[in-house]
């Protein structure tokens, strides 16, 4: 498979070494300083690009017939944009706002717990994240799909930074030395904690997701998750 790689910081690097590993060739890099970017031999791009330059790394891919995987976050405002530019020209897309495996795993388990916890009004939930201090986002967007997640199946009606609110889940962004995520979900009432967490080790499990999903896709068309490529569904 050949894999044209938008965004060449620490983790497409990390991505073309997972990728190699498995047989796959990158053919192209392209980043902040790339002038012109040939097409032709891409079987499939992954995305861990700007938010400023993921949205046209991602268009420009789908009308030259190349799926696309992007992690890039802070550009969801034109998500919406991106997926019907995708379903115009029959193509092929996933999304996440975190490719590791074990993470994804972890969004099912919050979904599922924030579905047992609806009810028990005397618990109040909230979150906390912690990342290195080169992540200029907060919060995260793991952080954001695991709110998602609690609000869809509860009363909550949204989520706020570092402030609590009534009906809304409380997120607690720290920045830390070089920690490559730690995200905990905490149900506190007068008599117990309820709490879950995922900790990353490094990286890699975010590398090697990326590049399973870019696996997967090939030959499909249509807007896909994780939750498809794990067949979580």
């Amino acid at each position: 498979m050949n894999i044209g790689l938008f965004g060449y910081g620490k983790m497409g690097q990390m991505i073309e070494q997972i990728a190699q590993d498995r047989g796959h060739f990158i053919v192209a890099k392209v980043d902040v300083d790339t002038e012109k970017v040939d097409y032709k031999n891409i079987d499939v791009a992954i995305d861990f690009s700007t938010p400023d330059a993921a949205f046209n790394n991602i268009t420009s891919c789908f009308k030259n017939n190349i799926p696309v995987i992007s992690g890039t976050t802070g550009w969801l405002s034109d998500y919406d944009k991106a997926v019907g530019i995708c379903n115009e020209v029959n193509g092929a897309f996933i999304y996440a706002s975190n490719f590791s495996l074990g993470v994804n795993v972890f969004f099912e388990l919050n979904s599922y717990l924030a579905k047992m916890m609806s009810n028990l009004n005397q618990y109040k939930v909230q979150m906390e994240e912690i990342h290195h201090t080169q992540k200029l986002d907060a919060p995260s967007g793991t952080a954001i799909t695991l709110a998602d997640g609690i609000i869809e199946n509860t009363k909550y009606i949204g989520w706020e930074l570092d402030t609590s609110g009534e009906k809304k889940i409380t997120i607690t962004s720290k920045r830390e030395g070089s920690v490559p995520g730690t995200h905990s979900i905490s149900y506190e009432s007068m008599v117990d904690n309820i709490e879950i967490k995922h900790t990353a080790h490094n990286r890699e499990g975010f590398a090697l997701g990326a590049v399973i999903a870019a696996e997967w896709i090939q030959g499909k068309t249509g807007i896909f998750s994780m939750k498809d490529v794990l067949n979580l569904n």
